[in-house]
């Protein structure tokens, strides 16, 4: 399972959503952060963020669609 953290009108979430898709990226949750005030303590100054719950692991912006494919195919 994927999610990803974001924010309302946040253009690089915007290209973090196109970067998904052109990586043609698995069924992702879409989290928006801006009332949550521990998520917004964790990733206010980081967003877009992919994390990926099965592994625990978390990218951080910038990405690209390469670089986001190579991280989904890593074990």
């Amino acid at each position: 399972m994927l999610t990803l953290f974001q924010r309302d009108d946040c253009h690089l979430c915007d290209l973090a959503l196109a970067a998904l898709a052109q990586a043609r990226a698995p069924e992702f949750e879409s989290v928006f952060i801006d009332e949550d005030a521990a998520l917004e303590a964790r990733y206010g100054t980081r967003v877009p963020v992919l994390r990926d719950e099965a592994r625990g692991v978390e990218l951080d912006w910038p990405f690209d669609a390469a670089k986001l494919t190579v991280w989904l195919g890593e074990p």
